[in-house]
């Protein structure tokens, strides 16, 4: 362990900046493969949500047509019983003793043929939410099955890029770890500090433009010609990020 601290304080500076833009290029490749690894469990676990919407919907429609349904059949029964009844009372009023019974067997017969008449106003709106509730229903089993074969494409697609890149993620992860034994533990905790706050990872970026390759931000001449030295580790006076000349960077702009 104390060797290793030793050589890590014997590397120039100029070696410590290659070290983290090389380290900072693996873990680069490392985000662009969580990026497009990383959209897809969202799609999917998104996909899934809408699915069990859509069969509760349709579970609840299916329940929904029975509760009519059973409706329809209890104004049916009123029905029949109304028709029983008038049958009834015109029996009655065949035999009535006065105008007094008469009226009021006349006024149940008429009570009986609302009770008829209202029961079938009901039937008829009972039917009309049967059929709004059943297109509903066929219209949320339509999206189901779409919806089942996008999360099955989606699944497959999500399978094969992590079968594609794991290898590739587990070899950049083996030599982001040796890169890391070059680098002093404060410096590589800055650095992975940066690298976690920066909105797009980049924790080492190089001068382009006379800018800052992160922030964008321009840098002083004299700030710049420093930085080409690379006497001393600078970082970025407005977003932090640690500065390097394109040279270092393989660049030429």
């Amino acid at each position: 362990m104390a060797e290793k601290e030793t050589e890590n304080k014997e590397m120039s500076v100029e070696d410590k900046l290659k070290a983290l833009y090389q380290l900072q290029t693996i873990v680069s490749k490392i985000d662009k493969i969580k990026i497009l690894r990383g959209e897809l469990p969202f799609e999917v676990q998104d996909l899934e949500d809408e699915i069990v919407g859509l069969q509760t919907r349709i579970s609840n429609n299916s329940a929904e047509v029975t509760k009519l349904q059973a409706a329809i059949v209890e104004k049916n029964q009123i029905i029949t019983t109304a028709q029983e009844n008038i049958s009834r009372y015109e029996t009655q009023i065949d035999n009535v003793r006065n105008n007094r019974e008469f009226d009021h067997l006349t006024k149940e017969i008429e009570f009986e043929k609302l009770e008829i008449e209202l029961a079938n106003k009901n039937i008829r709106e009972i039917n009309a939410r049967i059929e709004q509730t059943k297109e509903a229903q066929q219209s949320a089993s339509t999206s189901l099955e779409e919806k089942n074969a996008i999360l099955a494409e989606k699944k497959e697609e999500l399978d094969e890029i992590i079968v594609e890149t794991k290898q590739e993620e587990e070899k950049l992860r083996e030599e982001a770890k040796a890169v890391e034994t070059q680098i002093e533990p404060r410096l590589l905790q800055a650095f992975k500090r940066i690298h976690k706050n920066a909105r797009n990872g980049l924790a080492v970026v190089y001068i382009q433009r006379d800018a800052c390759g992160g922030c964008f931000n321009k840098i002083p001449a004299q700030r710049q010609m420093d930085i080409k030295l690379r006497k001393k580790i600078i970082v970025c006076e407005h977003c932090g990020r640690i500065l390097i000349d394109p040279d270092l960077a393989g660049v030429t702009e």
